[in-house]
C-alpha cells in the first residue's frame, strides 16, 4: 500500500499498457523508480489514455492496464502515488485547453508522428496530439523535474514551451519542470538480436524475457540466447562490439545480483544468468498472483493513489480554467 509521500521533489513518470513487460523494463526502468521514492516525491501512472493512438482491441487494454497495475505495486512502488490516468478527468480537460495552446505545425514535427507518416502513410489524429496530453500529464503535477530518455526529450521540451506560453498569454498557472537525465538502469538487450533492446512491443518473443514468464520458459530463452563461436580461454568476457550476446547476459548477470566469476564457459554462464534471472522475477510474480487473487488490495492501492492525484491536479486545472476565461 502507498504510504505517505515524501516531502522531496516531485517527480512523475507514466508507463503505457502496450504489450508485454519485460525484463528490461523492470532493470532499465522500473528499479531506478523504487530507488528514487525515497528521496522524491513519486507519481506512477498507468497510462491506458495513451494505448488509445493505435488500433486496439478493448478487452485486452483492460486486461494489460490491471496487468501493468498489479505489476507496477508487485516491482515494489508502493511508497509512490500509483494511479490510472483515465481515472483521473483532469488529464484529458488540461489536454484540450493546452491543445488551444499549441500549433499544428510544432505538433507535426515531433519526431513519432513523422516517423509513422513515412511508415504508413497516416495516422490516428491522436498521434499528432498525443505529445498535448503528455504535456498535460506532467504540468497537472506542477514536478519540479521530468526524468527523461533520450526517446521523449522532445515531447517534455514541448510541455516546457507550452507552459511558458501559456504563463505568458493568459496568467502564471504552470511550473516550468526542469528536464533531468533519466536514472541509469540496466540497458537489457534482446537475447536473439543483442544489437537491438529487448522491447515490449516485439512481434518476435524468442529473445524476449517476459516479466510473467514461468522459469522454465526464462531458463529456455537464456539456454538459446546468441553468443559467439569463441571457445577459448577468455571467451566469456565483456566485449561490445565483438561480442554482443555475451556481453549483454554478463550485463544481466550483474544486474539481478549475480557473478561471472570463475565463469569459463557460455553453458555455465546462461546457467548462471538463468538461476539470477529466475531469482529477480519470482518474488515480482508471487506478489503480482497474489494481487490478482486479491483485487481488494490492488484496488485500494490505486484507489488511494488516485484520490491524492484528483487532489493535487484539481486546483491546477480550476486556475488553467480561470486564467482562459471559463
Amino acid at each position: 500500500m502507498s504510504t505517505q509521500p515524501t516531502t522531496g521533489p516531485r517527480r512523475l513518470s507514466l508507463v503505457t499498457p502496450s504489450g508485454r513487460p519485460t525484463l528490461g523494463n523492470l532493470l532499465g526502468a522500473l528499479r531506478p523508480l523504487v530507488a528514487g521514492q525515497d528521496a522524491h516525491d513519486c507519481f506512477v501512472g498507468v497510462s491506458d489514455l495513451h494505448a488509445l493512438t493505435d488500433g486496439h482491441d478493448p478487452r485486452l487494454l483492460r486486461e494489460r492496464t490491471r496487468d501493468l497495475a498489479a505489476l507496477l505495486l508487485a516491482a515494489g512502488l508502493g511508497r509512490s502515488t500509483l494511479f490510472v490516468q483515465s481515472r483521473v478527468p483532469a488529464h484529458r480537460q488540461l489536454a484540450f485547453l493546452l491543445e488551444c495552446v499549441a500549433s499544428s505545425g510544432e505538433l507535426g514535427r515531433m519526431i513519432q508522428f513523422k516517423q509513422r507518416r513515412r511508415t504508413d502513410g497516416s495516422s490516428r489524429a491522436a498521434l499528432l496530439t498525443y505529445p498535448v496530453l503528455m504535456a498535460a500529464d506532467i504540468l497537472l503535477y506542477r514536478p519540479t523535474q521530468v526524468p527523461v530518455g533520450d526517446d521523449q526529450r522532445q515531447h517534455v521540451e514541448l510541455a516546457r514551451d507550452l507552459a511558458v506560453r501559456f504563463n505568458r498569454t493568459y496568467g502564471e498557472v504552470f511550473t516550468v519542470p526542469e528536464i533531468v537525465v533519466a536514472p541509469a538502469g540496466a540497458r537489457v538487450m534482446d537475447l536473439q538480436r543483442p544489437t537491438e533492446k529487448m522491447s515490449k512491443s516485439s512481434t518476435d518473443l524468442s529473445g524476449v524475457v517476459g516479466l510473467l514468464d514461468p522459469p522454465d520458459v526464462v531458463r529456455r530463452k537464456i539456454a538459446r540466447a546468441v553468443t559467439d563461436s569463441d571457445t577459448g580461454p577468455g571467451a566469456v568476457r565483456a566485449d561490445r562490439a565483438a561480442k554482443p550476446g555475451v556481453t549483454n547476459l554478463l550485463d544481466v548477470l550483474v544486474a539481478c545480483g549475480g557473478s561471472a566469476e570463475g565463469i569459463s564457459t557460455y553453458g555455465a554462464l546462461k546457467r548462471a544468468v538463468a538461476d539470477a534471472v529466475v531469482g529477480v522475477l519470482e518474488p515480482v510474480q508471487r506478489r503480482h498472483a497474489d494481487l490478482l487473487a486479491h483485487p481488494e488490495r490492488l484496488r485500494a492501492a490505486y484507489d488511494a493513489g488516485e484520490a491524492r492525484c484528483r487532489e493535487v491536479t484539481a486546483p491546477v486545472l480550476a486556475a488553467a480554467e480561470a486564467a482562459m476565461g471559463l
